[in-house]
């Protein structure tokens, strides 16, 4: 009785555990970006070193008017000649020009769609004959790889329950089966580790 009622109680908090975990770890991330500076400023103005709340929270707003400040400047000409030019920077650093290049090309399919970039789920041979599971198109046409490249689809492979890591594998266009399922629900199924399975309209059950 008492073993039940424990796993009932683990299987209830771990979800809500999982997410704080995530949450925390993206909010010291943040913290520790700016923990520096803001001292650095703190000090400055004679306010001695500051509390890590008031650290979290001005790092907090710093985040929200840096990505706002950024969204303005896009919308602009004068802004979006100073993209490139941070573009054209970042291009001419050893190392870090290969990661902002790819990182940049991701972010840009994932925004406008291009090639249906992660749109698309399909089911692929994984991780080896007889076995299956759900992938997601990055994009067809591999002719840069390999002669006679046209016919083949690179599909990423997320792994659970963190679908942000996975493998990215060229298979040809025959050997990949398209499923009805929307991203959302197939990034769930993964994240849940196959528990959550999308229903007959392709939403998560």
């Amino acid at each position: 009785m008492i073993r039940r009622y424990l796993a009932a109680g683990l299987f209830t908090l771990l979800p809500l555990v999982v997410t704080l975990w995530l949450l925390k770890a993206i909010f010291s991330g943040l913290v520790d970006i700016f923990r520096a500076p803001l001292t650095w400023m703190s000090l400055s103005l004679g306010m001695g070193v500051p509390p890590y709340w008031e650290l979290a929270l001005a790092s907090a707003l710093t985040t929200v008017l840096l990505l706002f400040i950024t969204g303005l400047l896009v919308g602009n000409l004068l802004g979006r000649q100073l993209l490139v030019l941070l573009d054209e920077v970042m291009a001419h650093i050893p190392v870090v020009k290969g990661i902002y290049g790819a990182t940049k090309q991701l972010m840009n399919a994932i925004q406008s769609g291009q090639g249906g970039s992660f749109k698309e789920v399909v089911l692929v041979e994984w991780p080896h004959e007889g076995s299956r599971t759900l992938g997601f198109v990055a994009r067809r046409d591999c002719s840069w790889a390999v002669p006679g490249g046209e016919d083949l689809v690179a599909v990423y492979i997320p792994t659970a329950p963190n679908p942000t890591s996975g493998y990215v594998v060229m298979l040809p266009a025959t050997r990949i089966q398209a499923v009805d399922i929307a991203p959302e629900a197939a990034f769930t199924w993964v994240v849940s580790g196959g528990v959550v399975a999308p229903n007959s309209n392709g939403k998560s059950l």
